[in-house]
């Protein structure tokens, strides 16, 4: 519920007649909020950048006087740190001379990659897996390539997620790693083009939905508007299925399907593999209603919102210690007791991680004396961290790693648990995705061999 974090979002807009696209840039910026609400920030091109960062909201960075600059292309970005340290030189995007990116996703190498540029005399002012990707690009831009080389350089030495936008000597461009991990889409009006994270950035700015940039694609758009795309590196789509579980909107097409009717269809898998007598079906706000809407409509059995999240509550940071989670899931949401009370309840969330946040919404229903409680997850049982972009625990904490699903569901004090099937899954999403959090099976080597290290860091860990 609270216990995963997504790094970032990106935006690009380039206008095809040189019009300001510091709207469109913003309004783009506000439809990935979701996926990094700690710190944003973007690069405006006419000739030279114009440039805006900062901690927070992008509501609380972006200002009038940034929307109204004039430059017709841009790029943005909205994060979430990796480390509670995160200062505003990790903000991207990233700037080395007039080469600006931007990324979404996690550089698995990225501590080698590192190493090997600072031995060229690359200085890094963070510690934000873009600058690697910055340098990669600038040390071949730098001796005449093209970008196209350039972005073949960084593809074949880059290991992980990375969906790019960038803009260089007057030509924004964008491109996907070869699994295609992360989303990246776009879409065209006679005006602009613009490439985003989710289509939701597309949606805010009545941009039709275009499609998704391809596994190991490249497209550059000069300041013409003209368009070139090559597939330079295709290693086969592998899609992250946590995408369609928990972190883009539902009102999200991503690699050209509609988020919602994913979500409604993991609810109705889940009525095929663990139907139950109830009453009601309710979600744990907000990622879990589609499915538990599938849920209700494949059962016949009622769809009522039981727990309510409460909006105004400030951004959660990194909490110390468990005390302040479980005061911090208090203060978030709220079970209506009268809902509840005597009903068997059928709860959905959309995944456990530690297990400590849905325990204590758990005890909170409990509390509203309920009959009984049922809970299914979206998601199989979490059991291996994420190197592509999702901030999650080590093989230590996830629960499911230290209980059996019995014992979790003791743990959670519920009468009944079904965790999805990971064929139930793979039916829903799709077999071309990447599954390396459910199944400890990592679609690039360099990923592969970290997480062997953290599993046996001695030589004799066991998990």
């Amino acid at each position: 519920m609270y216990e995963k974090r997504e790094e970032c979002g990106v935006v690009a807009v380039i206008s095809k007649n040189k019009k300001p696209v510091a709207p469109l840039v913003y309004r783009g910026m506000i439809g990935v909020q979701h996926r990094g609400q700690d710190a944003a920030g973007m690069v405006l091109y006419d000739g030279s950048f114009y440039k805006k960062k900062g901690m927070g909201l992008v509501s609380e960075i972006i200002d009038d006087n940034d929307i109204e600059q004039p430059h017709w292309a841009g790029v943005a970005h909205t994060r979430y740190p990796t480390t509670s340290t995160a200062t505003i030189k990790d903000v991207q995007p990233s700037v080395s001379g007039n080469l600006a990116v931007a990324h979404n996703g996690h550089i698995a190498n990225y501590e080698k990659l590192r190493k090997e540029l600072e031995e060229k005399n690359f200085v890094f002012e963070g510690t934000v897996d873009s600058e690697v990707i910055l340098y990669l690009l600038t040390s071949k831009l730098q001796g005449g390539d093209s970008i196209k080389e350039a972005v073949i350089h960084a593809m074949e030495k880059l290991d992980g997620a990375y969906s790019v936008v960038g803009i260089y000597d007057k030509k924004l461009f964008v491109f996907r790693d070869p699994h295609a991990i992360r989303p990246l889409v776009y879409g065209e009006t006679d005006e602009y083009f613009m490439f985003c994270s989710e289509s939701t950035s597309l949606d805010m700015n009545g941009v039709p939905y275009g499609g998704s940039v391809n596994a190991g694609e490249l497209i550059i758009i000069n300041e013409n508007g003209e368009r070139t795309s090559e597939i330079l590196l295709d290693r086969g789509a592998r899609h992250c299925m946590f995408e369609y579980v928990y972190f883009s909107r539902p009102d999200s097409v991503i690699n050209d399907r509609l988020v919602e009717h994913v979500r409604k269809e993991l609810g109705k898998q889940l009525a095929a593999e663990a139907p139950v007598e109830a009453d009601l079906v309710i979600p744990v706000p907000d990622t879990a209603r589609s499915a538990a809407l599938g849920f209700a409509r494949a059962t016949g059995i009622e769809y009522t919102e039981g727990i309510i999240k409460n909006r105004y509550v400030g951004r959660t940071f990194i909490m110390p210690d468990q005390a302040s989670r479980i005061t911090a899931v208090r203060l978030k949401v709220n079970p209506i007791r009268k809902v509840i009370e005597g009903k068997r309840i059928v709860v959905f969330d959309d995944s456990i991680v530690r297990g400590t946040t849905i325990k204590e919404v758990m005890e909170m229903l409990r509390a509203c004396k309920p009959k009984e409680i049922h809970l299914r997850i979206t998601c199989p049982p979490i059991i291996s961290p994420c190197f592509y972009g999702v901030n999650m625990p080590t093989f230590e904490e996830f629960v499911a790693n230290n209980k059996s699903v019995e014992e979790i569901r003791e743990y959670l004090g519920v009468d009944s648990l079904h965790y999805i099937s990971l064929e139930g899954l793979k039916k829903v999403v799709g077999e071309k995705s990447c599954l390396a959090c459910v199944t400890g099976e990592y679609v690039t080597p360099a990923a592969a061999k970290k997480a062997e290290e953290r599993r046996n860091p001695n030589g004799c860990h066991k998990c």
